[in-house]
């Protein structure tokens, strides 16, 4: 009892996040969907410590693991556009792959980037704190 009301809790909490960047994003008339920005919102709960992980982990778990199930929607959806795909299949697949291989390429290079700005400034921490 005391776990599933403790899922209900964080998925409320999650859904919380997401309700709060749908009305930003409609306010504001940002040009993102209102679930990248809540992710992007989570993101820096998570990263300051005003969120703490394990107050939501147990539902992202679960959502995470039947991530593949909310993509059965979208592909039934496919099914409508057959001739849409049959006239411009290829053309399509181009643009998909390209923009697979760009988003590859930005978060792999993001990543990089982020994880030796974090190697140097531990690096600095340590040479000030050894200097003292």
């Amino acid at each position: 009892m005391k776990q599933t009301l403790l899922f209900l809790a964080q998925l409320f909490f999650l859904y919380l996040i997401y309700q709060g960047s749908s009305y930003i994003v409609s306010f504001l008339d940002l040009p993102i969907p209102a679930s990248v920005f809540g992710m992007i919102v989570l993101y820096i709960l998570l990263s300051n410590g005003i969120v703490k992980l394990h107050y939501i982990e147990v539902a992202a778990s679960f959502l995470l693991k039947h991530l593949s199930l909310f993509f059965v929607p979208i592909s039934v959806g496919l099914m409508d556009y057959g001739g849409l795909i049959q006239a411009s299949g290829l053309q399509l697949l181009v643009m998909v792959a390209a923009s697979t291989v760009i988003g590859l390429l930005v978060t792999g290079g993001l990543t990089q980037f982020l994880s030796t700005k974090k190697v140097q400034k531990e690096e600095n921490y340590h040479e000030q704190s050894h200097s003292h």
